[in-house]
């Protein structure tokens, strides 16, 4: 009995330490993704204006869609190199304002040729900021705490569209309302690119690179969160890779960058593809009502995403809630396809939700397991490999799904071949079961967890 008793003021100290960085850090890192998420997704709301205005094809639209995702893929280890040296704080804001002024020149997109250099700049200004966040978060939170956090983070997907995608609309029929010369997307592209600038000014101020600069915390709450990730690197650095090199050629970072590879097929040809897909639905063009009825995927995947994350405590959860997610994701992008090719508006609606549900609660399931052997250098590069080479998914999504829609003359064919690959991603999650090693008890059961609670 008395050999237990320090633990509980310990555990009470740690925990008080989490939650105070939890208030004071996530709504900031909310923020950032919020806006970057809108500004790579709100060419959605642009592609019909852009084949009119500027005369950009469906299939020049598509490869500048995907382009982003190249200038993404090449800068990202580098990115996430320089975030270990300079600091997350002006790393991350420099990120934010760098994009969002890629993203506010799309406002002055001439023709196919602007439009795929500005997507592929785009990718290069933003490479980083996702990557970026998980290694700061895997910084400053225990395991056991997350894949919570990784929830909250992967919250600004759906909230980023329940805003973004009403006040994309709004803006779109502002602009074309307005006689000003300025057309509704130039005015979408300018507002929203300058969003993404103040958020990264903001983040200057409101970031901390490390528990040990937080004068948030006190000296207690600090040492508690210092001894608890010292103890899950002396694990990490047991188990995985140590340095750039070792990482890069590490057999688990690449099995679980083909599995974000599939997750990221599923995520980017919904999401670029939404906004015209509901308005096929509806029977309505693009505008404020089709940016309402385009949120609601979104704010139902809030609920999804957060149950996922506050109950998915143990190894055994995440593995099979991950595949059963995956095979959800791909029944019912299916199933959305289908009921788009026979005018099933409501149905349609219904099956893209659970879809948009299915993989934003996989997300923060799969960044669990590559946190939970990655550290240092190694972390930098492993979890950058995984996001870049997995966010390439991201460029084959459109234009697969393009290639597909006008080989068949369907775009429900091209939408259902969109579905395939999280079913491969499923069975390699179950897959996982092989990489058990010492870094799994970074993954605490949730009874255990509660065991060391005080009573």
């Amino acid at each position: 009995m008395p050999a237990t008793t320090p633990a509980a003021p310990s555990g009470t100290v740690l925990a008080s330490a989490v939650s105070r960085a939890t208030r004071r850090l996530m709504p900031m890192i909310v923020i950032l993704y919020v806006v970057a998420f809108l500004d790579r997704t709100n060419v959605g709301f642009a592609e019909d204006a852009l084949e009119l205005d500027r005369g950009i094809s469906g299939a020049a639209y598509a490869f500048g869609a995907g382009v982003f995702f190249i200038g993404y893929a090449l800068f990202e280890i580098p990115s996430n190199l320089a975030l270990q040296r300079f600091g997350a704080k002006m790393w991350l804001a420099r990120i934010a304002i760098t994009w969002g002024l890629v993203s506010a020149s799309f406002a002055f997109v001439q023709g196919e040729t602007s439009f795929v250099v500005l997507r592929f700049l785009l990718g290069v200004t933003e490479a980083g900021l996702f990557p970026g966040i998980i290694m700061y978060l895997s910084e400053w939170f225990p395991n056991r705490d997350r894949v919570r956090l990784f929830a909250i983070f992967y919250l600004a997907q759906p909230f980023s569209q329940i805003i973004g995608s009403p006040l994309s609309g709004l803006l779109i029929e502002l602009g074309d309302a307005a006689e000003g010369g300025i057309t509704g997307w130039q005015l979408m592209f300018a507002v929203e690119g300058l969003l993404a600038v103040a958020a990264g000014v903001v983040a200057i101020f409101l970031l901390v690179d490390s528990p040990e600069k937080a004068s948030f915390l006190s000296v207690a709450q600090k040492t508690a969160l210092r001894e608890a990730m010292a103890a899950e690197d002396d694990l990490r650095r047991s188990d995985g890779p140590s340095g750039v090199w070792a990482a890069m050629r590490n057999g688990r970072v690449w099995y679980f960058t083909v599995i974000y590879f599939c997750l990221q097929i599923a995520v980017y040809g919904v999401t670029f593809n939404l906004p015209k897909q509901v308005a096929g639905l509806v029977g309505r063009d693009v505008g404020w009502e089709v940016g309402l009825i385009a949120a609601i995927p979104w704010t139902v995947g809030i609920f999804a995403c957060y149950f996922t994350g506050k109950h998915a405590v143990t190894v055994t959860r995440r593995r099979v809630w991950g595949a059963l997610l995956f095979v959800s994701t791909g029944i019912f992008v299916f199933a959305s396809a289908w009921a788009g090719a026979n005018g099933y508006a409501l149905l349609g609606i219904v099956f893209i939700t659970v879809a948009v549900s299915s993989f934003l609660s996989i997300g923060p399931i799969t960044w669990s397991f590559p946190t939970a052997f990655l550290t240092g250098t190694a972390a930098a590069a492993g979890i950058g490999l995984i996001n870049s080479l997995g966010n390439l998914g991201g460029f084959v999504a459109p234009n697969l799904r393009e290639a597909i829609a006008n080989a068949t003359g369907s775009d429900a064919l091209g939408i259902a071949a969109l579905g395939v690959l999280p079913f491969l991603a499923a069975a390699m999650m179950l897959g996982t079961k092989r990489f058990r090693t010492s870094s799994d008890r970074l993954l605490v059961d949730v009874r255990e967890e509660r065991a060391d609670r005080p009573a």
